[in-house]
């Protein structure tokens, strides 16, 4: 493995974390006790990796753009670490039906995104 595989991955990641960031600025509060920021992170990463899935995972020669796009801009980007410590303080919090209600509409929405982004893909 060459040292630029390192770049384009932490390049990638870097850009992903800042747009996470961002999403966190603009929804500081969850809604309702809805974690909004997370949720539409993981949402919106999943439909840019379904998308790009169509182009990147099936060319060898596409090696760079994977590392870059997919392992690091959707890798920073999309956060499974925040979503768990979510739920655990909604659970914490008594929260149960919220908990819930989060973790089947992230886990469905996110499934139907790539599945949304790779046919997205495949029409272009």
């Amino acid at each position: 493995m060459n040292i630029l595989a390192f770049f384009y991955v932490f390049f990638g990641g870097g850009l992903g974390a800042i747009c996470r960031y961002g999403l966190s600025l603009i929804f500081e509060k969850p809604i309702g006790g809805f974690p909004l920021a997370t949720f539409l992170a993981n949402v919106i990463s999943c439909i840019i990796l379904g998308f790009l899935m169509t182009f990147l995972l099936d060319q060898e020669h596409n090696t760079r753009m994977r590392l870059l796009w997919i392992t690091g801009f959707c890798g920073g980007f999309s956060t499974f670490s925040t979503f768990s410590a979510e739920n655990f303080l909604l659970l914490e919090q008594g929260n149960f039906t919220m908990s819930f209600f989060y973790t089947l509409l992230s886990f469905a929405l996110c499934i139907l995104c790539i599945f949304f982004g790779w046919k997205m893909g495949n029409m272009v």
